[in-house]
C-alpha cells in the first residue's frame, strides 16, 4: 500500500530526515516584504444586505454626530470647512464625508529603511505585523510579569529575523522600566536601528507624535518623506462616537506630512456599541469615515487605512472574547465595505482571551485569524504574540503565530495552475500500483511542494518520545531563543545613527520623568 510505503521513509537515517526537514523549512520560510494575494475575498453579504448597512452608516452621519473634543484646532478645522457642529457634535452630509473618503488612496506604499523590506498598503496585498499595546509580557522561563524595554528589544529583533513578520508595528510589548513622556523616543529608536522594516510611530500625545516624525526624517531624508510614506501611526477612536484629541492631533502631525495613518474604533459590543454585529460593524465605518474626512481637510489626498476591532463580551462579566462568530462576521462585512469605500483595510489577527499557548488560544487565534485573511486585512497589527485578550505578549505566542502566518501566505497564493504542477511526465514514470516518491517531478518540487510548520511535530510517535515529548510551547521557547542567539543588527549610516542618537538624547534632557 502506498501509506504502508509513505511511513517506510520514516526508517531512513535521522541525520537525513533532519537534512531534508531543514532544506524544507528553508525553503518554505523565504522572506517575502508581503503577500500579493491570488486567493478571492469572501464575500459574505449581498447587495441589499450591504446598502442597508451603508443607509445606517449615512443616517448616523447625518442625525446622530459624532464628538470632537478637547481639540480646538479640529474645530477650527471643521468650521473652515463649514460644516455643521453643535458644540462638540460635529454633523455631516454622508455623500460629502463619501466624497472626502475617495481621495485617499485606495493603495499605498510604505517605504522601509531597507528597500528591500518595503511593502504595498492595499488592493490584493496584505502585510502582518506583530501585537501591539500589551502591559505584560509572558515565556515559560519567566512567567507573566510587566514587559520590561529588554523584553521590548528581545520581541522586536524576533520580529525583525522572522520572514513572516513583514512589518514591526510599534509597542509590541510597553517598556514599563522607563518613564511614559520617554519610552516612545527608546522604543522608535530601537525600530529604527534594531529593525529595518517599516514601523509606526507614537501618538499618545502630540508632541510624541512630532518627535516620531521628525526621527523619521532624519532616518530617511526630507525629500524622501515629502514624497512618500516611511511612517505610519495608529490611532483608536474613542467609541462610542468620540473622536478625541489624541486621533485629531496625531491627524494633524502625520497627516500634515503625508504620511499614513490608521483609524480604528474598539468596540466591544454591548458596552461602546449595540450587541448587534449589524449596528456594530455600522459605527465602526462611520466613525472611521467621519475621521478620515477630517483627516482630507487636514491634506487631500493624505494616505489612511480604515479599522476594525470589533470585540463580542460576555454579558454576565464584561470580559471580552475573542476568536467567536460575532467578531468573525464582522471582518467579512468590514472587507467589503472597506472595498465598497475604496480604503485600505486593517481588521483581526491571532486574536484570543487565554492566558498562555493552550487549546482555547489555537481555537481563537484561528478562527480569528482566517476570517482576517479572508476577509482580505491589508494591514493586520496582532497578527502574532497575542495573549489574554491584548494584556499580554507571549515570547512562544509570537513565534508559534507567525510560523503559522506562513501557511496564510501559501494559502493567498492561491492554486499554482503552472503546465509543471499537472505533473504528466510523473505518470509517464510511475507504473500503476507504484508511488511518486522518487519520481522526477517529486525531486523537482518537494522543497517547496508543502509549507512546512516548523514549529509542528508530525514525525511518529516513536521520534517524539525520543526527542523529549515536547509539546508546541516548549519548541517554540527553544524556537526563539535560537533566534536571539542568532541575532545580528542590520547595518546603519554611521551619520544617521548618530543624529537620531543626538535626537533622542536632546529631547530626553528636556522632558521631566512621568510615570503616567
Amino acid at each position: 500500500m502506498i501509506e504502508l510505503r509513505i511511513n517506510q521513509s520514516n526508517l531512513m537515517p535521522r541525520r537525513d530526515r533532519q537534512a531534508r526537514a531543514d532544506a524544507e523549512s528553508s525553503a518554505s520560510t523565504l522572506a517575502s516584504p508581503y503577500i500579493k494575494r491570488q486567493l478571492p475575498f469572501f464575500n459574505l453579504m449581498d447587495e441589499e444586505q450591504l446598502r442597508k448597512i451603508e443607509r445606517q452608516v449615512d443616517w448616523m452621519l447625518e442625525n446622530i454626530g459624532f464628538g470632537f473634543s478637547g481639540d480646538p484646532a479640529a474645530h477650527q478645522i471643521w468650521k473652515q470647512a463649514g460644516v455643521k457642529m453643535d458644540g462638540d457634535k460635529v454633523f455631516a452630509d454622508a455623500q460629502w464625508v463619501r466624497a472626502q473618503c475617495a481621495l485617499a488612496p485606495s493603495e499605498f506604499t510604505q517605504l522601509a529603511r531597507n528597500p528591500e523590506r518595503t511593502v504595498t498598503i492595499g488592493g490584493k496585498h496584505q502585510v502582518f505585523a506583530p501585537i501591539y499595546g500589551a502591559p505584560f509580557v509572558r515565556d515559560l522561563e519567566g512567567g507573566r510579569r510587566y514587559a520590561t524595554f529588554a523584553d521590548f528589544e528581545k520581541l522586536l529583533k524576533l520580529t525583525y529575523m522572522h520572514p513572516n513578520l513583514h512589518h514591526s508595528g510599534l509597542v509590541i510589548a510597553e517598556p514599563t522600566d522607563i518613564p511614559v513622556s520617554k519610552r516612545h523616543l527608546d522604543m522608535v529608536l530601537a525600530h529604527m536601528t534594531l529593525n529595518d522594516k517599516p514601523h509606526l510611530g507614537a501618538i499618545t500625545e502630540k508632541s510624541r507624535a512630532q518627535d516620531s516624525v521628525d526621527m523619521a526624517e532624519i532616518l530617511h531624508g526630507k525629500e524622501t518623506m515629502d514624497n512618500h510614506v516611511v511612517i505610519m501611526a495608529n490611532v483608536n477612536t474613542n467609541s462610542p462616537l468620540l473622536i478625541d484629541k489624541v486621533v485629531t492631533e496625531a491627524i494633524q502631525v502625520y497627516s500634515s506630512r503625508g504620511q499614513g495613518m490608521v483609524i480604528t474604533p474598539f468596540i466591544l459590543t454591548g458596552a461602546m456599541g449595540p450587541v448587534s454585529t449589524a449596528a456594530a460593524v455600522a459605527q465602526a465605518m462611520a466613525e472611521v469615515m467621519i475621521t478620515v474626512a477630517f483627516g482630507q481637510l487636514v491634506r487631500p489626498g493624505a494616505p489612511f487605512v480604515m479599522g476594525n476591532f470589533l470585540s463580542s463580551m460576555s454579558l454576565k462579566s464584561g470580559a471580552p472574547t475573542f476568536g467567536m462568530p460575532e467578531p468573525v462576521l464582522s471582518n467579512y462585512v468590514i472587507g467589503q465595505m472597506a472595498r465598497r469605500l475604496g480604503l485600505p483595510l486593517r481588521c483581526g489577527g491571532s486574536l484570543t482571551a487565554s492566558k498562555i499557548e493552550d487549546a482555547q488560544a489555537a481555537y481563537e487565534s484561528a478562527d480569528s485569524m482566517h476570517s482576517t485573511v479572508l476577509a482580505g486585512s491589508n494591514f493586520t497589527l496582532h497578527a502574532a504574540g497575542w495573549l489574554e485578550g491584548g494584556l499580554a505578549t507571549g515570547f512562544e505566542k509570537l513565534v508559534m503565530d507567525a510560523d503559522r502566518l506562513g501557511s496564510y501566505q501559501k494559502l493567498m497564493n492561491g492554486l499554482d495552475m503552472s503546465e509543471d504542477q499537472f505533473a504528466r511526465d510523473a505518470y509517464q514514470e510511475v507504473e500503476p500500483g507504484g508511488h511518486f516518491l522518487g519520481s522526477a517531478h517529486t525531486m523537482r518540487h518537494y522543497q517547496t511542494a508543502f509549507y512546512n510548520a516548523e514549529l509542528s511535530d508530525s514525525e511518529n510517535v516513536e521520534s517524539w518520545e525520543e526527542n523529549g515529548a515536547q509539546d508546541m510551547r516548549v519548541r517554540a521557547f527553544k524556537k526563539w531563543n535560537d533566534m536571539l542567539r542568532n541575532y545580528q543588527e542590520p547595518p546603519m549610516d554611521p551619520g544617521i545613527r548618530e543624529a537620531l542618537d543626538d535626537f533622542v538624547a536632546k529631547r530626553k534632557s528636556e522632558l521631566p520623568d512621568a510615570w503616567y
